[in-house]
């Protein structure tokens, strides 16, 4: 069934490419039936240049000839350990990213996503340099926004069709203000979940998710990561206060935000428990959650906290590093199908 739905999306989406621009779009059209006939592959997303590059320069991963540019993205083939993998950026922000991932599983055939990067960080008990992989990832800037005059007791617009709710909870403005007023015309802002519409189940008829979980084999694979020695300092003068470690965590959650925010930070860690906070990784979840395609995000902090402790641009180079060396050897670790041979 997995095969056949692949199938029929990669036809599809050759079609297109084949009627809306000629002979260009045909060649590319062969290269990527050429290449899915060497698949699956392992679809590595990858938010900017600055965290591909050290990919590109690891020396575990082999780059093929193989280069396809299909809608402004540009597929990058080649191997890591014994998996073939396929790499592709997708630039900032969530739309980009959601984008990036679909057009990824649309066109190739796909056996799982890793997700890698650098992000801030809304946990207390990390630092620096940690290698954060979370269980569950959300997007927290869907939000209903309610009225002034209104508050936790009223319906929100649309609650009973179902488009909106109240039980993921809410940010009280108010209780930010710097003179101590219990009141403000901002009012309240409520999370919602995302709507989503898996590829196993029925179009058009609308799921609903807040909390996206990784796969849950990927995350017991991620979790003998939490040995892996990362790198420290930059030279021998220049070092991180703390030993950089990789851990596994609760949750993780993106906005199309950047945010350097102590006081936000602090509440969405003490409401909802994240450790990475970042710009795509939902995006990435969400998307490859619908296609039901087994997916793991692999984020280095580059800041003891977001908006406040320690900051400096002197290890983002070290931060994206051990992302990188986290996402590689995560890979290696991945179970390789045995070949099957005909008769």
């Amino acid at each position: 069934m997995k095969f056949s739905l692949f199938a029929i999306s990669v036809l599809a989406t050759a079609f297109f490419l084949g009627d809306a621009n000629g002979e260009a779009c045909r060649n590319t059209r062969k290269l990527i039936e050429k290449a899915n006939r060497k698949g699956p592959y392992l679809g590595i997303v990858i938010p900017n240049l600055f965290e591909m590059n050290p990919l590109l320069n690891y020396p575990e991963y082999h780059a093929s000839k193989l280069i396809i540019d299909v809608g402004g993205k540009r597929f990058r083939f080649g191997s890591i350990g014994q998996k073939k993998v396929i790499l592709v950026m997708t630039g900032l922000g969530m739309l980009n990213a959601g984008v990036t991932t679909q057009l990824l599983l649309s066109l190739f055939d796909i056996e799982g996503v890793v997700h890698y990067g650098t992000a801030g960080n809304a946990n207390p008990s990390l630092n620096m340099g940690d290698v954060a992989i979370p269980q569950y990832w959300s997007h927290s800037a869907l939000w209903s926004w309610q009225r002034y005059g209104n508050g936790p007791e009223n319906e929100l617009p649309l609650e009973a069709s179902g488009d909106y709710t109240r039980d993921i909870g809410y940010l009280k403005i108010a209780n930010f203000s710097t003179d101590g007023g219990s009141d403000n015309l901002l009012n309240n802002i409520w999370y919602q979940p995302e709507e989503i519409f898996p590829v196993d189940g029925t179009p058009e008829e609308r799921q609903h998710a807040f909390w996206v979980p990784v796969d849950p084999s990927y995350f017991t694979i991620a979790k003998h990561l939490e040995s892996l020695k990362l790198e420290r300092c930059i030279d021998k003068d220049t070092c991180l206060s703390t030993p950089p470690k990789v851990t596994t965590v609760e949750r993780g959650t993106s906005a199309s935000i950047y945010l350097a925010n102590a006081a936000y930070r602090s509440f969405i860690y003490d409401k909802f428990n994240v450790s990475p906070v970042e710009m795509e990784s939902a995006a990435v979840a969400l998307i490859s959650y619908q296609q039901r395609v087994p997916f793991i995000v692999i984020r280095a902090l580059s800041s003891n906290l977001s908006g406040g402790g320690q900051h400096s641009d002197t290890f983002i180079p070290l931060v994206a590093n051990n992302s990188v060396k986290a996402a590689v050897e995560f890979i290696k670790l991945l179970p390789t199908p045995p070949l099957i041979r005909s008769v």
